[in-house]
Order: C-alpha cells, then sequence, then structure tokens
C-alpha cells in the first residue's frame, strides 16, 4: 500500500520515456501513469532534461506538477520503473519493472536473444491487442494490455455543424496521419455545403505548406497546435472523424505505419462525431462497423460511407449515440482501475 506523502518510506518510481518531445499518445499514456502514482501517494521522478509541465498540461490536460524532472538515476533506489520502449529493453535493479509497448516493433534488432532474455524479468504492457501480436512473438512475452485513457468525461457533444475533423498529429513521421490523402478524398466529395478542418500539433513547416497547397480553393480548414479547449470544441461541434493512419500500408509488414491504438477516434466518439477511419490496426478494436461509426480502405469507401453518413440524419444519430456510449469504455477511470491492479 502506498506510504503517506510526508514519509521517508514513501514509494518511489521512475518513468523513463524518449518521446517526449513529440506529446503524442504514448506520452499521454505516460502522463496518466504519472499522475495515478501521484494520486496514490508515490514520489515520481521522470527522466527528462527539462520541466514540460506546462506542454503537458496544454497539451494533454494532466497535471504532473508534483514530479520530479532529473536525470537518469540508478534503478535500484525504486520500487517501480515504468519503461517506455523504444524497442529496447533496460537491465533494471528496481523491485518491479513495467516495459511498456505504443509501437509494434518486430524488426531484427529487438528480435536478439539478450532483448528476449531480458524481458522475461519484467511486467510488459501495450496499447492495444494489434501491439500486443507483435510484441509477444517478438519479445517472446505475454503482454497485457491496458488501452489509453481517453478524458471521454471531459468531452461533450455540442450543437453540430456540417463539419468533417481530423484532428491528428500534422506529420509524415513513424505512422503518418496522411492529411494530404484526406484533402484529396475531399475533393472528389460531393457535400457542398460541408467542410474539411485538419488539425492537430505540428513542428513539420514545409508539410503544412504542402498540405495548404493541395487545399487550395477548396472549403479545408487547416489548424496547427490547437489548444486542448479549441480541439474539444472543434470535437464538440463537428459531425464526422476522419484517419487516413496506414492508407496503403500492409500492416503485416509494415504494422508501425498504422495506427498503434488510436485516441483522436475515441475522444471523437465520446463527443457524438462518428469515425471513419481506416481499416487497419488499433481502429479495428475501437470501432465496429455500422454500429459506432465505419472503416475504410479506398478512397471510393471513405467517399462512399461519408456521404451515406451525410445525408442519412437517422443513420448519423443512431451510430454517434452508440460512438458516445462505446466511448466510456476507454475512459480515465478504466485506465486507472486496471492500471493499479499491476503495480
Amino acid at each position: 500500500m502506498p506510504a503517506c506523502g510526508k514519509c521517508s518510506s514513501m514509494l518511489k518510481a521512475a518513468i523513463h520515456n524518449p518521446y517526449w518531445d513529440s506529446l503524442g499518445g504514448g506520452e499521454k499514456y505516460s502522463a496518466a501513469v504519472a499522475r495515478l502514482l501521484l494520486d496514490l501517494g508515490w514520489s515520481v521522478d521522470v527522466w527528462w532534461n527539462k520541466n514540460i509541465t506546462a506542454a503537458v498540461s496544454d497539451r494533454f490536460g494532466i497535471d504532473i506538477s508534483q514530479v520530479n524532472f532529473t536525470s537518469r538515476q540508478p534503478t535500484s533506489k525504486y520500487n517501480l520503473l515504468f519503461w517506455v520502449s523504444d524497442g529496447s529493453i533496460p537491465i533494471s535493479l528496481a523491485k518491479k519493472t513495467i516495459i511498456h509497448f505504443q509501437i509494434p516493433f518486430h524488426d531484427a534488432r529487438s528480435k536478439t536473444l539478450l532483448s528476449k532474455f531480458k524481458a522475461q524479468f519484467y511486467k510488459s504492457v501495450c496499447n492495444s491487442f494489434f501491439t500486443k501480436s507483435f510484441i509477444d512473438k517478438t519479445y517472446s512475452v505475454n503482454s497485457e494490455v491496458i488501452y489509453p485513457p481517453v478524458a471521454v468525461e471531459a468531452i461533450k457533444s455540442g450543437k453540430k455543424e456540417n463539419i468533417i475533423l481530423s484532428l491528428s498529429r500534422l506529420s509524415q513521421t513513424l505512422h503518418a496521419k496522411r492529411q494530404d490523402v484526406l484533402i484529396k478524398a475531399f475533393s472528389r466529395l460531393r457535400l457542398p455545403d460541408w467542410k474539411l478542418v485538419l488539425a492537430g500539433g505540428s513542428t513539420d513547416p514545409s508539410y503544412l505548406s504542402r498540405l495548404r497547397q493541395i487545399a487550395q480553393s477548396l472549403p479545408v480548414d487547416i489548424i496547427p497546435n490547437p489548444p486542448l479547449n479549441q480541439a474539444r470544441q472543434l470535437l464538440s461541434k463537428s459531425k464526422i472523424f476522419w484517419s487516413a493512419t496506414g492508407y496503403g500500408v500492409n500492416p503485416k509488414l509494415f504494422p508501425e505505419k498504422v495506427e498503434h491504438f488510436g485516441i483522436t477516434p475515441i475522444e471523437a466518439m465520446a463527443a457524438g462525431c462518428v469515425p471513419v477511419v481506416t481499416k487497419a490496426g488499433g481502429h479495428l478494436e475501437t470501432v465496429t462497423e455500422g454500429e459506432t461509426g465505419f472503416l475504410w480502405e479506398t478512397i471510393d469507401q471513405l467517399n462512399q460511407k461519408t456521404a451515406g453518413l451525410a445525408k442519412d440524419q437517422k443513420l448519423w444519430e443512431k451510430l454517434s449515440q452508440a460512438a458516445v456510449n462505446r466511448s466510456k469504455q476507454f475512459s480515465t477511470t478504466v485506465f486507472e482501475s486496471k492500471f493499479s491492479s499491476i503495480i
């Protein structure tokens, strides 16, 4: 049981994540772990060279101001090490070590005998069954799936407008979100009173410039780095959510290039914004075809299913309500309950 916050026997945890600069889904997961541990009375060290409290709060709405930002310390001083893997497995002397896999590593560098050997001593956790299907083979483990927390309680459905929204990183790195594909699809979609909104974190000016060039003369808004409140407002008033992550990719050969879980589709569902997303990766675990949204493989399918939703109000209302109900299964409360059981 956690000790009181003032006593010297307070349980100590360290969080290692090499990707804090990106502030993506894995960083939200790490921040949520830190918040949970703090709430349970732990002392938490985040191994990072600068204080990113404000950035984490702005991006995710999670307060980690009580953690200690520090350089890497000897693992033997910790009761718990939470390690976000970049494919490597550490040597840890912490009393308990949890290796979190947010990426379905499967390359030769990860499949070494040493990595497999080290992994046997730790608890492995994946962000989806899709990720698990690769991790278990790569490291010869039986990992546990604990879905990322989604703040569904803070996201509400508002007065809807004829908006198709894509809320995701405006980037071409790793599992590229392919907003370029969405713009091209929208240009062929015959819905004259609708607009497409592309919003998300951006550190790539050249990609933004390319998107703006493709979207010229189209009713397309591009919003880089929207604050959390604006992102939630967009979700609240949008009717349909699009994702093209993994479009044209063979997930068996390149699983890292499709959506590993997909937090923003769940946020959209919580707002009653019906998802129409690629039929690959984590989307298959969160969106049920024809019940809580639609899955697509070709641009023709994307446009056909979107047009059907846009023109059939009763169908949209049915899927919208079902999506809201489904989103509750991925709440922060559910995450905290499941993660608490393994620490």
